[in-house]
């Protein structure tokens, strides 16, 4: 994760420099990746002064395979006119280390670089759950998935999927109709809509969340690039649910990216008769979350209290009281009337403070009046 971690500084500041476009450009290069992103900010300290190194510069960082690939591509490649090319498909572009990164994909192990979207990418989007299943889906899976879908969307919940027929385009559409965000990850670029018939359904999503892709626009929809685009959707997520599922199913490939990435993996149960849910019952019997309503899914990832805490955050911004109590707190606990005097506030206000702190989710009352930084 160190790697990681100085990656997502090295593009803090690129993007903070203004220079996104040559993180876009080296987006473009075949054989690196996030590893050799890292050797060039260690060596060159900007993606810029990497962009525009020497072969033999460039030579004591890179093998000579990435180094050849650069050089071609820099050659050929017009950076100001891929930005202007962006901009004119309606495609934005974020590095990991920018402020509106997912949070929850930063997270991962060694997370896409760069994505491309159009929509908008919101904090609130942290509360997020992945819905999965099969193309080939039944009445019996269609009726549930969107069941699940709208009551979490109902609940403020970012409903994150892959766009593809049956389950996927279930679940989108059911969070769109109840109001809620939604997340369409694709394997293919933001502009190049698979399938083709979801085209409308792309518009609406980008309108109510985002369509997101960690690959170039034009990229065209391929085997290889689902599992990936897998990862990415467990990636946003906290958990991912599994409605319908063959033995031999994408929507397990997505499971097992869940688990890797420490995230929870829930199961509706279906027909041992059923093969569209053969994969479904194998994962409840190696010991995944059986679900049946979108209240088992609430519960198990605390959203409730969390979607509570964002209200309170919203409604109350932070006063130079919290922040003085803040200041004060740590992990051991302190009671209420010390933390009021060290603060310079009077009992009651203190009271007062740390409940409203409490419900934002900023303090834990631990027991008798004593409260703990959370």
């Amino acid at each position: 994760m160190g790697s990681v971690t100085a990656v997502a500084k090295g593009a803090r500041r690129v993007a903070e420099g203004g220079d996104l476009k040559y993180w876009v450009g080296f987006d473009r290069v075949p054989f690196i990746g996030p590893v050799r992103i890292q050797r060039l900010l260690d060596r060159f300290e900007d993606l810029e002064a990497a962009w525009t190194a020497s072969p033999a510069e460039l030579g004591t960082v890179l093998d000579q395979r990435s180094v050849e690939s650069l050089v071609r591509i820099r050659a050929t490649l017009s950076l100001d006119g891929e930005m202007e090319r962006l901009d004119r498909l309606g495609m934005q572009v974020v590095t990991l280390g920018d402020a509106a990164y997912p949070r929850l994909l930063a997270e991962i192990p060694a997370p896409p670089p760069v994505l491309y979207y159009k929509g908008t990418l919101v904090p609130e989007d942290a509360i997020a759950v992945g819905i999965v299943g099969t193309r080939r889906s039944t009445p019996y899976g269609r009726e549930v998935a969107g069941r699940i879908a709208a009551e979490l969307a109902e609940a403020g919940v970012t409903i994150v999927s892959g766009l593809a027929r049956g389950i996927d385009g279930v679940a989108h559409r059911a969070a769109l109709k109840a109001g809620g965000r939604t997340f369409a990850v694709l394997g293919s670029g933001v502009n190049v809509i698979y399938p083709a018939e979801h085209a409308n359904l792309a518009e609406e999503i980008a309108a109510h969340g985002a369509v997101v892709s960690g690959y170039a626009p034009d990229t065209k929809p391929d085997a290889v690039n689902f599992p990936p685009r897998n990862r990415i959707i467990s990636g946003l997520s906290l958990g991912v649910l599994v409605v319908e599922a063959p033995i031999k199913s994408g929507a397990l490939i997505t499971c097992d990216f869940a688990a890797d990435q420490g995230r929870e993996v829930f199961v509706v149960p279906g027909s041992v008769l059923s093969a569209a849910s053969a994969g479904c019952n194998r994962l409840l019997r190696d010991g995944a979350r059986p679900v049946t309503c979108a209240a088992d899914i609430l519960e198990d990832l605390n959203l409730g209290q969390r979607r509570e805490q964002t209200a309170v955050q919203q409604v109350l911004p932070a006063s130079d009281e919290e922040r003085r109590v803040l200041a004060l707190l740590t992990g051991e606990p302190q009671h209420i009337d010390e933390l009021a005097v060290a603060a310079g506030l009077p009992i009651t206000q203190g009271s007062v403070l740390l409940s409203m702190m409490e419900l934002k989710g900023m303090v834990r009352n631990v027991g008798a009046q004593h409260y703990v930084r959370v």
